[in-house]
């Protein structure tokens, strides 16, 4: 491991082949919530489902007691746009409800998340702010295959967002994403918008998560008294897209995707790196 001035901690490809590890098990604790969700569990058992996985699996919810968060994932439905605590309500039927959550693997962490819709859609509205904040990640990831700074990203998401959508969504601002590896959030900053920065240079070894936030109309939201859960103010819904990714010298590792983001990539005219556990080295093999 090699620190950058900027203090962007670069990884060995041994150590991201731990981070692969670590997204892996996250990616299966997503198909697992993504099979359980339906109108009448409550996100108390979706938050239980997924950290007796990773506890059973022998690695560590990274959310649980961060910061003293108390649970295992942030479960944000509806207008809640992230951070939302688990408690005991029961889905219904067309709620928006976005899942983040990572784990730690032999000390390397991993962060992903999904936004679903509860049975059927409410609106088309609402199918669109699901599939346009998961375009804008893999915009984002696509952009950083050939970037030379982490702003490029940035302005990729932008740009998608804005294209697809215009007006009627908006970005959740002052929110980003992170670099990621010995701890849950590092160093450099991934905007999901244009800033003053050019953002960190891009270069073998650098692992970041790159996560999207949408909301329907305007972006007005207020953190509440729980220091917690941010919420929109504007009247609409909200989405939420995250995975985490690795830069190699043979392309880019999505490395909480199931297949290490080569059916995304390939997409968006990018070639993915060999996924380093496709052939069952260090884990599971990739489904």
């Amino acid at each position: 491991m090699s620190i950058l001035p900027e203090r962007v901690e670069l990884k060995t490809p041994e150590q991201i082949l731990v981070m692969r590890r670590s997204g892996q098990l996250l990616h299966r604790v997503h198909e697992m919530l993504a099979e359980r969700i339906r109108p009448g569990i409550t996100t108390d058992q979706l938050d239980t489902l997924a950290h007796d996985m990773i506890r059973d699996e022998g690695a560590t919810p990274n959310f649980l007691g961060y910061q003293g968060y108390p649970a295992t994932l942030c479960i944000s439905v509806n207008d809640v746009v992230v951070h939302g605590i688990p408690d005991d309500r029961p889905l219904e039927e067309g709620d928006v409800v976005s899942i983040d959550g990572g784990c730690i693997v032999e000390g390397w962490h991993s962060d992903a998340a999904r936004t679903h819709i509860v049975g059927s859609p409410r609106s088309v509205a609402d199918e669109d702010l699901v599939r346009i904040t998961e375009d804008a990640l893999w915009a984002g990831i696509a952009a950083l295959a050939s970037a030379e700074r982490v702003g490029e990203v940035s302005a990729a998401i932008e740009d998608c967002v804005a294209e697809a959508a215009g007006e009627s969504l908006s970005h959740l601002e002052g929110f980003g994403g992170h670099g990621i590896g010995t701890a849950m959030h590092q160093p450099p900053d991934v905007m999901n918008y244009r800033t003053r920065s050019r953002g960190a240079r891009v270069r073998p070894g650098l692992c970041v998560a790159i996560e999207p936030m949408l909301i329907q109309g305007p972006g007005n939201w207020e953190l509440e008294d729980d220091d917690w859960t941010v919420r929109a103010t504007g009247g609409g819904r909200a989405a939420h897209a995250e995975h985490s990714v690795a830069v190699t010298d043979r392309g880019l590792l999505v490395l909480t995707a199931g297949d290490g983001g080569a059916a995304e990539l390939a997409r968006r005219g990018v070639v993915a790196a060999p996924d380093p556990l496709a052939d069952g080295a260090g884990g599971d093999a990739a489904d």
